[in-house]
């Protein structure tokens, strides 16, 4: 779960925030959202399908909005300018977790040698706390969303996390680390560890972009709907990184797909 450090950190950041931006007139927005999570690792097999749709976990979040277009204190909008009438600035604290294992061609029921066992009985987690901003850009006039029942607020975004991640990775034949139990290639060591595989708990920067829409239903109320891609600065968030100089085809980065629906309210 998300440590309560975090969450301490962020409802400081929320509170310090709406102190400082108040004092310009700007209004907030608070919410929180949910949904599938589709994570991108080492395991399983690139582009297939199978692996796509077994590797999917959930995630939450708390999200929060400076309106740069509405000021709350006198129930009034802002001077207009391009950039208020075109942007919001998001902070999030969210939380995700996955269970991982291996899926397709290598892992199929025609296969029947060791190594194929071997990668069969694998099984990994991803859990990961992000905490972080992004800038939101409308193309359309957020002060004509705001005033419109039923309306629709398409968006784009983009920002960074930091985010803490902890891996695990096991075996159903045993403990990882043997040539019985784990397949050759996550026997060579990796970037001063051991194996191609960790159980670890770190932290990691990352690159947050999305597009979506809003939802008018109330004067203080929108619901929100975005497609999110997340790319982590390592290959370690999922727990395995096999030596990308033997092993080219597992080189890339870990990422993720974030389908959520969310739940967004107006501060007065």
């Amino acid at each position: 779960m998300i440590p309560k450090s975090i969450i301490a950190f962020f409802f400081f950041l929320f509170g310090f925030s709406n102190s400082v931006y108040s004092q310009f007139g700007f209004s907030h927005e608070i919410g929180f959202i949910a949904g599938p999570v589709a994570f991108q690792s080492d395991y399983g097999e690139r582009y297939n399908l199978s692996t796509n749709a077994g590797n999917t976990g959930y995630g939450v979040g708390l999200i929060h909005y400076i309106n740069f277009s509405y000021e709350a204190e006198c129930n009034c909008y802002t001077p207009e300018t391009y950039f208020n009438d075109h942007f919001k600035l998001r902070s999030e604290l969210s939380y995700n977790k996955t269970e991982l294992q291996h899926f397709g061609e290598w892992v199929a029921p025609n296969k029947t040698s060791k190594e194929a066992d071997q990668l069969r009985g694998m099984r990994g987690s991803a859990a990961v706390t992000n905490i972080g901003m992004q800038l939101e850009y409308f193309p359309f006039s957020i002060r004509d969303f705001t005033s419109t029942i039923e309306s629709w607020g398409p968006f784009i975004s983009l920002g960074a996390q930091f985010s803490f991640y902890n891996a695990t990775a096991s075996s159903t034949l045993g403990k990882l680390g043997t040539p019985f139990t784990t397949y050759p290639k996550y026997l060579v060591p990796t970037d001063d560890r051991p194996y191609g595989f960790s159980t670890e708990a770190e932290s990691v920067w990352s690159i947050v972009g999305s597009v979506g829409t809003r939802y008018k239903l109330s004067p203080l109320s929108d619901l929100m709907i975005d497609l999110r891609g997340q790319y982590y600065f390592s290959n370690w968030v999922d727990g395995l990184n096999p030596n990308p100089e033997e092993f080219k085809e597992n080189r890339a980065n870990d990422w993720l797909i974030w389908l959520n629906v969310g739940y967004i309210f107006y501060l007065q």
